[in-house]
């Protein structure tokens, strides 16, 4: 057991062993490690993150392809919008 406490004493991240990876998943994981100059393990970490964990941002682009994508606003952007928001708003009749 003391050589177990040795070896993960500097690690800082859990660690896994996967058995039982088909030949196809294998060959595909290691295309794409190799097609975006990622390790092995930064790819099926990251094919693990987006299968398992929620997405941060919720994104719902079924339709932008129909009504375009509305991008983030800009500082200014961001700046002209609060101005206007902070004009007093008359009152209606």
């Amino acid at each position: 057991m003391q050589a177990d406490y040795a070896y993960n004493a500097g690690m800082a991240r859990i660690q896994y062993t996967v058995r039982r990876v088909s030949p196809a998943l294998d060959a595909e994981l290691r295309r794409e490690a190799r097609e975006t100059g990622r390790t092995l393990n930064a790819v099926v970490v990251q094919a693990l993150e987006s299968a398992k964990l929620a997405p941060t941002r919720s994104e719902h682009d079924d339709l932008d392809w129909f009504i375009g994508h509305v991008p983030e606003p800009s500082a200014e952007e961001a700046d002209a919008q609060a101005w206007l928001d902070a004009l007093p708003v008359e009152p209606t009749a």
